[in-house]
């Protein structure tokens, strides 16, 4: 996991407006309780521990690499649970447009897979704390767009509801889809085996590691040919095809003509 800066305090906490943000390490005698509920929506985010959210509809839990929100005026409790530290993030906020496309609970709870996105939502909520101890200018914007950020990765990863390791599989293709690899390395890295990996990617995207690899590929290729002025030679070796015919006879398939044709077709259209 990536290390950010915290304070070395127990809590630290910044508020502007609507707009509060804090960082804390609990032991598990921590609670807190509004028999009220709430007039901002608050969001958790768990680096390490874990804690529980409580409302009259029920108790979650939330483990480290997962957001947690509570809907505003429902009444709570939350806290850390019986044996564990929970080292968090929380902000209060009032309710922005993105919300809406969360599901409609009272307590709603993300799993941010390891890699890319979890460091992506762990960066943009440690800067929403630096931000608003900084208050430089613009602080308060710069806080709303990086909880906006936040709240739809969440929305879209309660959208997707894949396979965590194959989340990760997706980004590995994603980062490493110009670059020579073995699926081996890929399985590994997920820590699976190879056949559990084909079987598991193919159930949850509906189509093969290979499949998937290459229709990224091609879609980058037509992209580099159309925008950045590539031939159809240099966009198949800076996407990772090797072999100029395989790379042709697969775009031929996809976009339904060579990729010579379709580069003088965009330029011509461009022009």
């Amino acid at each position: 996991m990536t290390r950010y800066s915290t304070p070395k305090t127990k809590q630290n906490i910044s508020s502007y407006a609507s707009l509060v943000s804090g960082y804390f390490e609990e032991s598990d005698s921590y609670k807190y309780r509004r028999t009220a509920g709430m007039e901002e929506w608050l969001l958790f985010f768990t680096l390490e521990g874990e804690g529980y959210l409580r409302t009259p509809g029920g108790e979650k839990r939330c483990s480290q690499g997962q957001i947690a929100l509570l809907r505003s005026g429902i009444p709570h409790e939350y806290g850390t649970t019986r044996g564990n530290r929970w080292n968090f993030y929380w902000v209060h906020f009032h309710k922005l447009p993105e919300i809406d496309y969360l599901p409609n609970d009272e307590i709603i709870i993300a799993a941010i897979p390891e890699g890319n996105m979890r460091h992506r939502v762990q960066q943009a909520i440690h800067d929403i704390l630096t931000d608003s101890i900084e208050q430089a200018g613009f602080w308060h914007m710069l806080c709303e767009n990086s909880l906006r950020e936040v709240i739809l990765l969440a929305a879209r990863q309660l959208e997707q509801r894949l396979d965590p390791r194959i989340e990760l599989s997706l980004q590995y293709l994603s980062r490493n889809m110009n670059q020579n690899f073995r699926l081996e390395d890929l399985a590994g890295s997920v820590g699976l085996s190879l056949s559990r990996l084909s079987h598991l990617f193919k159930q949850e995207t509906g189509e093969s590691v290979v499949e998937h690899l290459n229709r990224l590929r091609l879609q980058q290729a037509a992209l580099l040919m159309e925008h950045m002025g590539r031939t159809a030679t240099e966009a198949s070796l800076d996407v990772g095809f090797n072999n100029y015919n395989h790379f042709a006879a697969l775009f031929r398939k996809a976009y339904g003509s060579s990729p010579r044709t379709y580069k003088k077709e965009k330029t011509t259209r461009g022009e």
